[in-house]
């Protein structure tokens, strides 16, 4: 189909007016988006008021715990089979709670044998007394009517003496073939089975405390003293605190320049166990400074900043600091001395949004403290 000139006129202007249309539409529309990012520019910020604390100060550590008491338990009388084992791995045991027996017939039969000398001994000792001229007629009077150095003689030659002593070993080794638990512990590294020869028997652990031993550095020696209250968290249960005090102080330092600390916890829960390795924090409180969140703590060029909220301009004031201690959560601050800054109560520290802020930046305050 052919066009004519005159149509294909038409047609250009038409396709002319409807780019110029979408120019301008496409202009207002980017000049709207120009004008809500403006709007939107105004960072919001979270403030706290500068005021004079008592800060925490901490020192954290890694140590080990250590049960207060540990022992080695073996198996009674060594090399006899054992008849029973009467607990397990991780039971709690009270003193003189059973622990095992070892065979005891062996024993008991010596034992029988004992009783039946002395039996024997002692009526021998009743007739050489009575030859000596004594009036005995049970061994209940032979103290006083005999005496002392007589019936001393007497029972030594009689055989009574060692027939008596031989009774006392025999209770004894019958006695030997039970082992009980010296102390309140709990049993560990249990490794003995019945009806079986051992020797080791398991480890006994006093868990009601720990001593957690770790170190700190030379500078903060002036920090430490005996008595002084640390915090224990165990790495496998990081919401859990157990308290303790610091009882020894070793008077040496190491070649790495360390002190070795030694504290002692309670184990309150039945969750701390021998070797666990835990967090230590050691507080100890600084007067009279300003405290701040470390969110609120910045750098910039290779200095530590905070931005100081101006309620006349509604802006963002950079400020110079140096930190003089630190915690887990929070910066003792003072003014920076190289820069000569200074910082003063009442003053208002923005602690959010502060990581892209410039120097006279507008904001607004969306929740203060």
């Amino acid at each position: 189909m052919k066009i004519n000139m005159n149509t294909r006129l038409v047609i250009v202007a038409m396709l002319a007016l409807t780019a110029v249309s979408c120019k301008n539409d496409k202009k207002d529309g980017e000049e709207e988006v120009f004008f809500a990012e403006q709007e939107q520019a105004i960072a919001e910020v979270d403030t706290i008021s500068l005021t004079i604390q008592t800060f925490p100060r901490q020192i954290l550590c890694n140590g080990r715990l250590a049960a207060i008491r540990k022992a080695e338990l073996m198996c009674p009388k060594g090399g006899d089979v054992l008849q029973s084992v009467n607990v397990q791995n991780g039971q709690h045991v009270v003193t003189g709670t059973l622990l095992a027996v070892a065979e005891t017939r062996d024993r008991s039969v010596d034992l029988d044998k004992a009783h039946h000398d002395l039996e024997r001994a002692k009526v021998e000792l009743q007739d050489k007394l009575i030859g000596l001229g004594y009036d005995v007629i049970s061994s209940d009077n032979w103290n006083t009517i005999v005496p002392a150095d007589v019936l001393k003689r007497a029972e030594v030659t009689s055989g009574y003496y060692s027939a008596k002593f031989a009774l006392q070993s025999a209770q004894t080794a019958l006695s030997d073939c039970r082992l009980t638990a010296p102390f309140s512990g709990r049993i560990a590294d249990l490794v003995a089975r019945p009806h079986q020869r051992g020797d080791r028997f398991c480890t006994l652990i006093d868990d009601s405390y720990f001593d957690v031993e770790f170190k700190v550095l030379e500078a903060e020696l002036s920090f430490m003293h005996k008595g002084q209250v640390v915090k224990v968290t165990p790495f496998v249960h990081e919401d859990e605190a157990y308290e303790g005090t610091v009882t020894e102080i070793n008077p040496t330092i190491d070649t790495k320049g360390l002190v070795s600390v030694k504290a002692r916890i309670k184990n309150t829960a039945d969750r701390l166990m021998d070797g666990m390795n835990v967090k230590v924090v050691v507080e100890n409180m600084v007067p009279n400074m300003f405290v701040v969140p470390k969110e609120a703590v910045v750098e910039r060029d290779g200095y530590h900043v905070v931005f100081m909220y101006d309620e006349k301009t509604h802006r963002a004031v950079w400020t110079y600091v140096d930190i003089a201690y630190s915690n887990l959560t929070s910066f003792a601050i003072t003014g920076c001395e190289k820069k000569e800054t200074e910082i003063h109560e009442g003053q208002k520290v923005i602690t959010s949004g502060n990581l892209n802020l410039a120097d006279d930046t507008e904001v607004t305050i969306a929740r203060e403290e």
